[in-house]
Protein backbone atom coordinates (compact mmCIF):
# COMPACT_ATOMS: atom_id res chain seq x y z
CA UNK A 1 0.00 0.00 0.00
CA UNK A 2 1.31 3.46 -0.88
CA UNK A 3 2.37 5.50 2.18
CA UNK A 4 0.76 8.90 1.71
CA UNK A 5 2.69 10.37 4.64
CA UNK A 6 5.99 9.83 2.87
CA UNK A 7 4.93 10.38 -0.73
CA UNK A 8 7.19 12.76 -2.68
CA UNK A 9 4.14 14.14 -4.47
CA UNK A 10 2.07 16.65 -2.47
CA UNK A 11 -0.90 18.39 -4.01
CA UNK A 12 -1.88 22.05 -3.62
CA UNK A 13 -4.74 20.92 -1.40
CA UNK A 14 -2.37 19.00 0.87
CA UNK A 15 -0.11 22.04 1.11
CA UNK A 16 -3.14 24.07 2.12
CA UNK A 17 -3.73 21.71 5.01
CA UNK A 18 -0.06 21.69 5.96
CA UNK A 19 -0.06 25.47 6.12
CA UNK A 20 -3.43 25.70 7.78
CA UNK A 21 -2.18 25.65 11.33
CA UNK A 22 0.25 28.43 10.52
CA UNK A 23 -2.64 30.45 9.15
CA UNK A 24 -4.28 30.09 12.53
CA UNK A 25 -1.14 31.58 14.02
CA UNK A 26 -0.34 28.42 15.97
CA UNK A 27 2.89 26.46 16.45
CA UNK A 28 1.50 23.26 17.97
CA UNK A 29 1.39 20.63 15.19
CA UNK A 30 4.50 18.69 16.12
CA UNK A 31 3.46 17.46 19.53
CA UNK A 32 -0.13 17.17 18.39
CA UNK A 33 1.07 14.84 15.67
CA UNK A 34 2.39 12.62 18.46
CA UNK A 35 -1.25 11.82 19.14
CA UNK A 36 -1.76 10.41 15.66
CA UNK A 37 -2.37 6.65 15.91
CA UNK A 38 0.16 4.72 13.85
CA UNK A 39 -0.49 1.22 12.65
CA UNK A 40 2.78 -0.25 13.93
CA UNK A 41 1.33 -2.65 16.47
CA UNK A 42 3.20 -3.64 19.57
CA UNK A 43 0.72 -2.52 22.24
CA UNK A 44 -1.98 -4.38 24.07
CA UNK A 45 -3.78 -4.61 27.37
CA UNK A 46 -4.77 -1.74 29.66
CA UNK A 47 -3.60 1.78 28.91
CA UNK A 48 -0.93 2.92 31.35
CA UNK A 49 1.07 6.09 31.84
CA UNK A 50 4.42 6.95 33.40
CA UNK A 51 6.01 9.59 35.62
CA UNK A 52 9.78 9.26 35.14
CA UNK A 53 11.82 11.14 37.76
CA UNK A 54 15.37 11.84 36.52
CA UNK A 55 17.93 12.36 39.29
CA UNK A 56 20.07 14.45 36.98
CA UNK A 57 23.74 14.40 37.93
CA UNK A 58 23.71 10.86 39.27
CA UNK A 59 22.37 10.12 42.75
CA UNK A 60 24.49 8.28 45.30
CA UNK A 61 22.94 4.84 45.73
CA UNK A 62 25.09 4.18 48.84
CA UNK A 63 23.60 7.21 50.59
CA UNK A 64 20.00 6.53 49.61
CA UNK A 65 18.60 3.16 48.48
CA UNK A 66 21.59 0.85 49.05
CA UNK A 67 23.29 1.75 52.35
CA UNK A 68 26.48 -0.07 53.40
CA UNK A 69 26.63 0.26 57.21
CA UNK A 70 29.37 -2.36 57.57
CA UNK A 71 31.73 -0.74 55.06
CA UNK A 72 34.60 1.54 56.12
CA UNK A 73 33.63 5.11 57.05
CA UNK A 74 34.98 6.55 53.79
CA UNK A 75 32.53 4.29 51.96
CA UNK A 76 29.45 4.11 54.16
CA UNK A 77 29.25 7.85 54.87
CA UNK A 78 27.67 9.47 57.94
CA UNK A 79 24.04 8.41 57.45
CA UNK A 80 22.50 5.46 59.26
CA UNK A 81 20.18 2.93 57.59
CA UNK A 82 16.57 2.63 58.74
CA UNK A 83 14.21 -0.29 58.32
CA UNK A 84 11.25 -0.08 55.95
CA UNK A 85 7.99 -1.95 55.70
CA UNK A 86 9.79 -4.45 53.48
CA UNK A 87 11.85 -6.97 55.46
CA UNK A 88 15.46 -6.83 54.35
CA UNK A 89 15.11 -3.45 52.68
CA UNK A 90 16.87 -0.65 54.55
CA UNK A 91 17.19 2.88 53.22
CA UNK A 92 18.96 6.04 54.33
CA UNK A 93 17.66 7.67 57.51
CA UNK A 94 16.82 10.80 55.47
CA UNK A 95 14.05 8.87 53.68
CA UNK A 96 11.61 8.09 56.53
CA UNK A 97 8.40 8.74 54.58
CA UNK A 98 9.44 6.52 51.71
CA UNK A 99 10.46 3.86 54.25
CA UNK A 100 6.83 3.73 55.38
CA UNK A 101 5.70 3.15 51.76
CA UNK A 102 8.19 0.44 50.83
CA UNK A 103 5.33 -1.99 50.24
CA UNK A 104 4.36 0.16 47.26
CA UNK A 105 7.67 0.17 45.40
CA UNK A 106 10.51 -2.04 44.26
CA UNK A 107 14.19 -1.17 44.48
CA UNK A 108 16.67 -2.41 41.88
CA UNK A 109 20.17 -2.44 43.36
CA UNK A 110 21.96 -3.88 40.34
CA UNK A 111 21.60 -1.28 37.60
CA UNK A 112 24.74 -1.21 35.47
CA UNK A 113 26.23 0.22 32.28
CA UNK A 114 29.59 1.52 31.10
CA UNK A 115 29.18 5.22 30.30
CA UNK A 116 30.35 7.57 33.05
CA UNK A 117 29.70 10.91 31.34
CA UNK A 118 26.64 13.04 32.01
CA UNK A 119 25.81 13.32 28.32
CA UNK A 120 26.53 9.72 27.38
CA UNK A 121 25.13 8.31 30.62
CA UNK A 122 21.89 10.24 30.24
CA UNK A 123 21.52 9.04 26.65
CA UNK A 124 22.02 5.43 27.78
CA UNK A 125 19.69 5.71 30.78
CA UNK A 126 16.87 7.45 28.91
CA UNK A 127 16.90 5.26 25.81
CA UNK A 128 17.44 1.82 27.35
CA UNK A 129 20.36 1.09 25.02
CA UNK A 130 23.93 0.54 26.23
CA UNK A 131 25.37 1.93 23.00
CA UNK A 132 22.66 4.13 21.51
CA UNK A 133 23.07 5.88 18.21
CA UNK A 134 22.92 9.69 18.35
CA UNK A 135 19.32 9.56 17.11
CA UNK A 136 18.01 6.79 19.38
CA UNK A 137 14.77 8.19 20.85
CA UNK A 138 14.09 8.55 24.56
CA UNK A 139 11.46 6.42 26.28
CA UNK A 140 8.89 9.21 26.14
CA UNK A 141 9.13 9.54 22.37
CA UNK A 142 8.59 5.81 21.90
CA UNK A 143 5.60 5.83 24.25
CA UNK A 144 4.15 8.87 22.45
CA UNK A 145 4.35 7.00 19.16
CA UNK A 146 3.13 3.59 20.27
CA UNK A 147 0.59 4.57 22.96
CA UNK A 148 -0.36 8.20 22.22
CA UNK A 149 -2.76 10.21 24.32
CA UNK A 150 -6.41 9.82 23.39
CA UNK A 151 -7.36 13.15 24.95
CA UNK A 152 -6.48 16.52 23.44
CA UNK A 153 -3.30 16.94 25.46
CA UNK A 154 0.38 16.33 24.65
CA UNK A 155 1.38 12.68 24.89
CA UNK A 156 4.87 13.50 26.17
CA UNK A 157 5.88 16.33 28.52
CA UNK A 158 9.22 17.15 30.16
CA UNK A 159 9.07 19.24 33.34
CA UNK A 160 12.19 21.26 34.18
CA UNK A 161 15.16 21.48 31.87
CA UNK A 162 18.45 19.64 31.89
CA UNK A 163 21.61 21.77 31.97
CA UNK A 164 24.41 22.23 29.47
CA UNK A 165 26.29 19.08 30.49
CA UNK A 166 24.04 17.09 28.15
CA UNK A 167 23.16 17.52 24.50
CA UNK A 168 19.52 18.63 24.07
CA UNK A 169 18.53 15.19 22.78
CA UNK A 170 15.83 15.13 25.44
CA UNK A 171 14.01 17.85 23.51
CA UNK A 172 13.97 15.85 20.28
CA UNK A 173 12.21 12.75 19.04
CA UNK A 174 15.34 11.00 17.77
CA UNK A 175 14.83 9.07 14.55
CA UNK A 176 11.08 9.14 15.19
CA UNK A 177 11.17 12.82 14.30
CA UNK A 178 10.17 16.08 15.98
CA UNK A 179 6.54 15.00 16.05
CA UNK A 180 7.43 12.82 19.04
CA UNK A 181 9.53 15.29 21.00
CA UNK A 182 8.25 16.44 24.38
CA UNK A 183 6.58 19.68 25.32
CA UNK A 184 8.99 21.13 27.87
CA UNK A 185 7.68 23.22 30.73
CA UNK A 186 10.00 25.16 33.03
CA UNK A 187 13.58 26.32 32.59
CA UNK A 188 15.99 27.02 35.46
CA UNK A 189 14.29 29.43 37.90
CA UNK A 190 11.19 29.73 35.71
CA UNK A 191 9.23 26.78 37.11
CA UNK A 192 5.95 26.06 38.91
CA UNK A 193 7.45 26.64 42.37
CA UNK A 194 7.75 30.39 41.75
CA UNK A 195 4.85 32.67 42.61
CA UNK A 196 4.79 34.34 39.20
CA UNK A 197 5.10 31.17 37.07
CA UNK A 198 2.63 31.00 34.21
CA UNK A 199 2.28 28.31 31.55
CA UNK A 200 2.24 30.03 28.16
CA UNK A 201 2.70 27.31 25.52
CA UNK A 202 -0.98 27.38 24.56
CA UNK A 203 -1.25 31.17 24.43
CA UNK A 204 -2.37 32.59 21.08
CA UNK A 205 0.07 34.80 19.16
CA UNK A 206 0.52 38.34 20.45
CA UNK A 207 -2.36 40.50 19.36
CA UNK A 208 -4.66 37.61 18.55
CA UNK A 209 -7.97 37.01 20.24
CA UNK A 210 -10.22 33.95 20.24
CA UNK A 211 -12.52 35.81 17.87
CA UNK A 212 -9.72 36.44 15.37
CA UNK A 213 -8.61 32.83 15.57
CA UNK A 214 -12.18 31.70 14.97
CA UNK A 215 -12.30 33.93 11.91
CA UNK A 216 -9.12 32.40 10.55
CA UNK A 217 -10.46 28.90 11.15
CA UNK A 218 -13.68 29.72 9.30
CA UNK A 219 -11.64 31.17 6.42
CA UNK A 220 -9.62 27.95 6.19
CA UNK A 221 -12.78 25.86 6.19
CA UNK A 222 -14.14 28.01 3.41
CA UNK A 223 -11.02 27.58 1.31
CA UNK A 224 -11.09 23.84 1.87
CA UNK A 225 -14.75 23.50 0.88
CA UNK A 226 -14.09 25.39 -2.34
CA UNK A 227 -11.30 23.02 -3.36
CA UNK A 228 -11.52 19.67 -5.03
CA UNK A 229 -13.75 17.11 -3.39
CA UNK A 230 -12.30 14.17 -1.53
CA UNK A 231 -9.07 14.23 0.40
CA UNK A 232 -6.02 12.32 1.38
CA UNK A 233 -4.81 10.73 4.57
CA UNK A 234 -2.31 13.57 4.95
CA UNK A 235 -4.94 16.23 4.42
CA UNK A 236 -7.46 14.71 6.82
CA UNK A 237 -4.73 14.26 9.42
CA UNK A 238 -3.69 17.89 9.28
CA UNK A 239 -7.31 18.99 9.37
CA UNK A 240 -7.62 17.18 12.68
CA UNK A 241 -4.42 18.83 13.91
CA UNK A 242 -5.90 22.21 13.06
CA UNK A 243 -8.94 21.40 15.16
CA UNK A 244 -6.84 20.12 18.05
CA UNK A 245 -4.61 23.17 17.98
CA UNK A 246 -7.62 25.48 17.90
CA UNK A 247 -9.17 23.65 20.86
CA UNK A 248 -5.93 23.87 22.86
CA UNK A 249 -5.54 27.60 22.31
CA UNK A 250 -9.18 28.61 22.78
CA UNK A 251 -10.21 25.96 25.30
CA UNK A 252 -9.41 25.54 28.98
CA UNK A 253 -9.28 21.80 29.67
CA UNK A 254 -5.65 21.14 28.71
CA UNK A 255 -4.53 24.50 30.02
CA UNK A 256 -5.96 23.66 33.45
CA UNK A 257 -3.76 20.56 33.71
CA UNK A 258 -0.70 22.84 33.77
CA UNK A 259 -2.19 25.28 36.29
CA UNK A 260 -1.47 24.53 39.95
CA UNK A 261 -3.40 27.47 41.34
CA UNK A 262 -6.52 25.34 41.64
CA UNK A 263 -4.79 22.87 43.96
CA UNK A 264 -5.46 23.28 47.71
CA UNK A 265 -2.59 24.76 49.70
CA UNK A 266 -2.49 21.59 51.79
CA UNK A 267 -1.75 19.50 48.70
CA UNK A 268 0.90 21.88 47.41
CA UNK A 269 2.51 21.97 50.83
CA UNK A 270 2.50 18.17 51.06
CA UNK A 271 4.43 17.91 47.80
CA UNK A 272 6.78 20.69 48.88
CA UNK A 273 7.00 24.29 47.66
CA UNK A 274 10.19 23.65 45.72
CA UNK A 275 10.75 22.77 42.03
CA UNK A 276 10.71 18.99 42.52
CA UNK A 277 7.55 19.03 44.60
CA UNK A 278 5.56 21.34 42.36
CA UNK A 279 6.74 19.63 39.18
CA UNK A 280 5.63 16.25 40.55
CA UNK A 281 2.24 17.72 41.42
CA UNK A 282 1.97 19.03 37.86
CA UNK A 283 3.00 15.60 36.59
CA UNK A 284 0.12 14.01 38.51
CA UNK A 285 -2.30 16.53 37.00
CA UNK A 286 -0.99 15.80 33.50
CA UNK A 287 -1.33 12.05 33.94
CA UNK A 288 -4.86 12.59 35.22
CA UNK A 289 -5.62 14.66 32.10
CA UNK A 290 -4.34 11.96 29.74
CA UNK A 291 -0.61 12.57 29.12
CA UNK A 292 1.20 9.27 28.60
CA UNK A 293 4.70 10.02 29.89
CA UNK A 294 5.97 12.90 32.00
CA UNK A 295 9.69 13.26 32.65
CA UNK A 296 10.53 15.30 35.73
CA UNK A 297 14.05 16.57 36.31
CA UNK A 298 14.62 16.06 40.03
CA UNK A 299 16.01 19.50 40.71
CA UNK A 300 15.33 20.29 44.35
CA UNK A 301 15.78 24.03 44.12
CA UNK A 302 17.97 26.38 46.11
CA UNK A 303 18.82 26.45 49.78
CA UNK A 304 18.07 29.76 51.46
CA UNK A 305 20.54 32.47 50.54
CA UNK A 306 22.20 30.55 47.69
CA UNK A 307 22.48 31.78 44.12
CA UNK A 308 21.37 29.67 41.18
CA UNK A 309 24.08 27.63 39.45
CA UNK A 310 22.33 24.85 37.51
CA UNK A 311 19.69 22.15 37.89
CA UNK A 312 22.14 19.28 38.50
CA UNK A 313 21.15 18.67 42.10
CA UNK A 314 22.76 15.21 42.21
CA UNK A 315 26.21 15.97 40.74
CA UNK A 316 27.78 16.07 44.18
CA UNK A 317 31.53 16.04 43.69
CA UNK A 318 34.49 18.17 42.72
CA UNK A 319 33.95 21.94 42.59
CA UNK A 320 30.26 21.60 43.39
CA UNK A 321 30.89 19.63 46.57
CA UNK A 322 33.71 21.98 47.52
CA UNK A 323 31.34 24.93 47.11
CA UNK A 324 28.90 23.50 49.63
CA UNK A 325 31.55 22.00 51.90
CA UNK A 326 30.65 18.35 51.38
CA UNK A 327 28.35 15.95 49.58
CA UNK A 328 26.75 15.49 53.00
CA UNK A 329 26.04 19.18 53.50
CA UNK A 330 22.70 20.97 53.65
CA UNK A 331 23.36 23.34 50.76
CA UNK A 332 21.63 23.07 47.41
CA UNK A 333 23.98 20.35 46.15
CA UNK A 334 24.22 18.36 49.36
CA UNK A 335 22.42 15.17 50.32
CA UNK A 336 21.26 16.79 53.55
CA UNK A 337 19.23 19.17 51.39
CA UNK A 338 18.23 16.95 48.48
CA UNK A 339 17.24 13.64 50.11
CA UNK A 340 14.60 15.13 52.44
CA UNK A 341 12.99 16.80 49.43
CA UNK A 342 12.97 13.54 47.48
CA UNK A 343 11.43 11.88 50.54
CA UNK A 344 8.73 14.53 50.84
CA UNK A 345 7.81 14.83 47.17
CA UNK A 346 7.98 11.22 45.98
CA UNK A 347 6.10 9.93 49.02
CA UNK A 348 3.44 12.60 48.40
CA UNK A 349 3.18 11.51 44.77
CA UNK A 350 2.71 7.85 45.69
CA UNK A 351 0.08 8.77 48.29
CA UNK A 352 -1.75 11.04 45.88
CA UNK A 353 -1.76 8.54 43.00
CA UNK A 354 -3.01 5.82 45.35
CA UNK A 355 -5.74 8.02 46.85
CA UNK A 356 -6.96 8.93 43.36
CA UNK A 357 -6.95 5.35 42.09
CA UNK A 358 -4.16 6.11 39.61
CA UNK A 359 -1.25 4.09 41.00
CA UNK A 360 -2.33 0.85 39.34
CA UNK A 361 -2.26 2.56 35.94
CA UNK A 362 0.75 4.84 36.48
CA UNK A 363 4.33 3.64 36.46
CA UNK A 364 6.58 5.75 38.69
CA UNK A 365 10.32 5.50 37.97
CA UNK A 366 13.15 7.26 39.80
CA UNK A 367 16.75 6.89 38.62
CA UNK A 368 19.81 8.91 37.62
CA UNK A 369 22.13 8.49 34.66
CA UNK A 370 24.50 6.54 36.96
CA UNK A 371 25.42 6.15 40.62
CA UNK A 372 28.30 7.42 42.74
CA UNK A 373 31.69 5.96 43.58
CA UNK A 374 32.04 3.93 46.78
CA UNK A 375 34.82 6.01 48.28
CA UNK A 376 34.30 9.62 49.31
CA UNK A 377 37.07 11.81 47.92
CA UNK A 378 37.45 15.53 47.23
CA UNK A 379 34.40 16.13 49.43
CA UNK A 380 32.16 14.11 47.15
CA UNK A 381 31.62 10.86 45.24
CA UNK A 382 32.55 10.58 41.58
CA UNK A 383 30.53 9.27 38.61
CA UNK A 384 29.93 5.51 38.85
CA UNK A 385 27.91 3.63 36.20
CA UNK A 386 29.14 0.15 37.18
CA UNK A 387 26.49 -0.26 39.89
CA UNK A 388 23.62 1.93 41.07
CA UNK A 389 19.97 1.80 42.14
CA UNK A 390 16.51 2.69 40.86
CA UNK A 391 13.01 2.81 42.31
CA UNK A 392 9.84 1.64 40.52
CA UNK A 393 6.22 1.65 41.62
CA UNK A 394 2.72 1.19 40.23
CA UNK A 395 1.46 -0.19 36.90
CA UNK A 396 1.97 -3.87 37.71
CA UNK A 397 5.32 -3.47 39.47
CA UNK A 398 5.62 -5.79 42.45
CA UNK A 399 5.88 -3.59 45.55
CA UNK A 400 7.84 -4.47 48.66
CA UNK A 401 10.81 -6.14 47.01
CA UNK A 402 14.49 -5.71 46.24
CA UNK A 403 15.93 -6.98 42.97
CA UNK A 404 19.63 -7.60 42.58
CA UNK A 405 22.46 -6.75 44.93
CA UNK A 406 25.71 -4.84 44.95
CA UNK A 407 28.92 -6.01 46.59
CA UNK A 408 29.97 -5.07 50.13
CA UNK A 409 31.05 -1.59 49.10
CA UNK A 410 28.38 -0.87 46.51
CA UNK A 411 31.00 -0.84 43.77
CA UNK A 412 29.94 -3.67 41.48
CA UNK A 413 26.91 -5.84 40.89
CA UNK A 414 26.98 -8.95 43.05
CA UNK A 415 23.92 -10.67 41.60
CA UNK A 416 21.23 -10.22 38.96
CA UNK A 417 22.63 -7.32 36.90
CA UNK A 418 20.05 -5.15 35.15
CA UNK A 419 21.31 -3.68 31.89
CA UNK A 420 19.80 -0.58 30.25
CA UNK A 421 18.20 -2.92 27.70
CA UNK A 422 16.47 -5.04 30.33
CA UNK A 423 15.44 -1.98 32.33
CA UNK A 424 13.88 -0.46 29.21
CA UNK A 425 12.12 -3.69 28.32
CA UNK A 426 10.67 -3.82 31.84
CA UNK A 427 9.42 -0.26 31.55
CA UNK A 428 7.75 -0.95 28.22
CA UNK A 429 6.17 -4.17 29.48
CA UNK A 430 4.75 -2.36 32.52
CA UNK A 431 3.23 0.21 30.16
CA UNK A 432 1.59 -2.46 28.02
CA UNK A 433 4.04 -2.07 25.14
CA UNK A 434 5.74 -5.03 23.49
CA UNK A 435 9.49 -4.32 23.96
CA UNK A 436 10.14 -5.77 20.52
CA UNK A 437 7.89 -3.24 18.78
CA UNK A 438 9.54 -2.25 15.50
CA UNK A 439 9.89 1.48 15.08
CA UNK A 440 11.65 1.66 11.72
CA UNK A 441 9.67 2.64 8.64
CA UNK A 442 10.62 -0.68 7.05
CA UNK A 443 8.75 -2.53 9.79
CA UNK A 444 11.58 -4.74 11.00
CA UNK A 445 14.59 -2.63 12.03
CA UNK A 446 15.06 -0.51 15.13
CA UNK A 447 13.12 -2.32 17.85
CA UNK A 448 12.04 -0.30 20.86
CA UNK A 449 14.18 -2.60 23.03
CA UNK A 450 16.46 -5.57 22.49
CA UNK A 451 16.30 -6.48 26.18
CA UNK A 452 14.16 -8.84 28.22
CA UNK A 453 11.78 -7.64 30.96
CA UNK A 454 12.92 -8.33 34.51
CA UNK A 455 9.99 -10.61 35.29
CA UNK A 456 10.45 -10.74 39.10
CA UNK A 457 9.69 -7.01 39.19
CA UNK A 458 6.26 -7.56 37.68
CA UNK A 459 3.24 -8.93 39.48
CA UNK A 460 2.56 -12.63 39.03
CA UNK A 461 0.59 -13.17 35.86
CA UNK A 462 1.19 -9.62 34.66
CA UNK A 463 1.71 -9.51 30.92
CA UNK A 464 1.23 -5.87 30.06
Amino acid sequence: MRDTQHSPSISRRQLLHVGGIGALGLTLPEFLHAGEPLAIGGSSGPVRSCIFIVQYGGASHIDSLDPKPDAPLDVRGPYQPIATRTPGLDVCELLPRLALQADRFAVVRSMTHGNGGHDGGMHVAMTGHSVPTPDTPYFGSVVARVRPATENIPSYVWLQNLAGDVEPRYLRGGFLGPAFSPLRVGTDLDNPSTDNFRFTAFDPPAGSTNERLLGRQQLLHGLESSGASGGTTLASGFRRFQEQAFDLVTGTRARRAFDLTGEPDTVRDRYGRHPLGQNLLMARRLIEAGTRLVNVTAWCGLAEGEKFTNVQTWDMHGPVAAHIGSIFGTGSYGLGFALPRIDQSVSALLDDLSDRGLLDSTLVVMVGEFGRSPKVANQGRDHWPACYSSLLAGAGVRGGMVHGASDKQGAYVHEYPVSPENFGATLYRALGIDPGTRLGLDGFTRPASIGQPVEPLLESGFSG
